[in-house]
C-alpha cells in the first residue's frame, strides 16, 4: 500500500493528474474492452476497484457493466487466468479514466484474429462507439482482410496496443491497421514541473518496451504524415506503459488482489477512455486522424528509446511524431475531438 493507504501503483487521481482529463464525465458513453477467454470474477473485482477509489458503483443490475460473449449472449468462453488479468487491468482503466461510462466486456472465444474481430463487430452492434483492443500479432499479409471484415467501423473510435515486445518485435496488428488509434507506451514519472509530471519511451530492454514500426503491408493513412515510412507508421499516440512505474490493478482470478500492471494493455484502454470523455465522434470520421489535427493538444515526449533503428524516429524519441510514442499523450481532450 501506498503512504495514503491506497493501493500501490497510480491510480484515478494520478492518470487525471497527468493527463489533464476532467474527474467526471462521459455519462451515456460505452467503453467497450474486447478480449479473449473468461474472467469469471470481472464484476466483483471491478467492485472492489471502484468502491476503493470511490468511485460510482458499477454493476450489471445499475446497468453500468455488461458481460457478453462474442454472439452478444452469455454463453462465456473457458475462464483463463492470463486473459483475466487483461480484463482487469483493461476494466480497472476504463473506471479510472471515464468513471461515468459504461463498460462492455465482448469475451472472445479464443485468441484467433477472426474470434477476436467477431468481438469487435459485436461491441459496435451493441452501441459502442469507444472500443479498446489490448492485444496484437504479428503481420502476416491478411491485414487487409481483417480491416475490410472487422475494422472498419466509421464513427467508431478503435484503439489498439502497439505491442510490449520493443522495437524488436516489429509492428502489430490491429495497431497497424488504417481503421485504429495506434497507442503506446511512455514511463510517468512524478516531478517538480509545471505539469507536475514528465514522461520517456517505455524502453526497458530490446525486447521489453513499447511497440514501434513502418508496418509491412498496410497503406499509410491520408492523416498520417512522418516522411520515412510509406506504410502506416506505429504508433499514433500513447500513455503510460511501463511496469516500473504502472498503474494499480484488482485482481483475483490468478491474482492475489492488488497488484501493479504495465504494458500497452494498460495505454489502449486509457486512450480509448479519453476518446469517450471527448465526445461522440462524427458518424462518418476515422478517430485516429483526430490527434493528427491537433497535435499542440498533446504532451510530447521527447526523450527514450525502444531499441535500435533507422531511421532514428521509428524507435526513438524526439520533437513531434515519433513511433514509440506517437504525436504524445493526453493534455486535455482536444487531441481527441473532431473540432479543428
Amino acid at each position: 500500500m501506498a503512504a495514503n493507504g491506497l493501493p500501490s501503483g497510480f491510480g484515478p487521481a494520478d492518470l487525471d493528474s497527468a493527463y489533464s482529463l476532467p474527474a467526471s464525465g462521459g455519462s451515456g458513453q460505452t467503453v467497450a474492452i474486447v478480449d479473449a477467454q473468461d474472467d469469471p470474477n470481472a464484476e466483483s473485482d471491478l467492485a472492489t476497484y471502484r468502491s476503493t477509489y470511490g468511485l460510482p458503483a458499477c454493476t450489471t443490475d445499475n446497468g453500468c457493466f455488461k458481460k457478453i460473449d462474442q454472439n452478444g449472449g452469455s454463453n462465456y468462453p473457458t475462464a483463463d487466468q492470463g486473459w483475466a488479468g487483461e480484463i482487469s487491468l483493461d476494466v480497472d482503466m476504463v473506471s479510472a479514466v471515464c468513471p461515468d461510462c459504461h463498460i462492455l466486456l465482448v469475451e472472445a472465444t479464443s485468441a484467433n484474429m477472426n474470434d477476436l474481430g467477431t468481438a469487435v463487430n459485436q461491441a459496435v452492434s451493441q452501441g459502442a462507439k469507444f472500443v479498446s483492443n489490448s492485444y496484437g500479432g504479428s503481420e502476416d499479409g491478411s491485414e487487409g482482410q481483417s480491416d475490410s471484415t472487422y475494422f472498419d467501423h466509421p464513427g467508431v473510435a478503435i484503439t489498439a496496443s502497439s505491442g510490449d515486445g520493443a522495437y524488436s518485435a516489429g509492428t502489430e496488428y490491429p495497431a497497424s491497421s488504417q481503421y485504429v488509434t495506434a497507442v503506446g507506451g511512455t514511463s510517468l514519472t512524478k516531478d517538480s514541473s509545471s505539469r507536475g509530471w514528465s514522461e520517456s519511451v517505455w524502453g526497458t530492454s530490446d525486447t521489453e518496451g513499447a511497440g514501434s514500426g513502418c508496418s509491412q503491408d498496410v497503406a499509410k493513412p491520408s492523416w498520417q504524415t512522418d516522411t520515412d515510412c510509406a506504410n502506416r507508421m506505429v504508433a499514433d499516440v500513447s500513455a503510460v506503459a511501463d511496469p516500473a512505474t504502472g498503474v494499480a490493478v484488482y485482481q483475483t482470478y490468478g491474482g492475489n488482489g492488488w497488484a501493479v500492471y504495465g504494458g500497452t494493455s494498460a495505454s489502449s484502454p486509457i486512450i480509448a477512455s479519453v476518446y469517450a470523455l471527448a465526445g461522440t465522434p462524427g458518424s462518418n470520421d476515422v478517430p485516429a486522424s483526430y490527434p493528427y489535427a491537433h497535435t499542440g493538444n498533446l504532451n510530447d515526449v521527447t526523450s527514450g528509446s525502444n531499441g535500435s533503428c533507422s531511421p532514428d524516429y521509428y524507435c526513438t524519441a524526439g520533437q513531434g511524431y515519433d513511433g514509440p510514442t506517437g504525436l504524445g499523450t493526453p493534455n486535455g481532450l482536444t487531441a481527441f475531438t473532431a473540432g479543428s
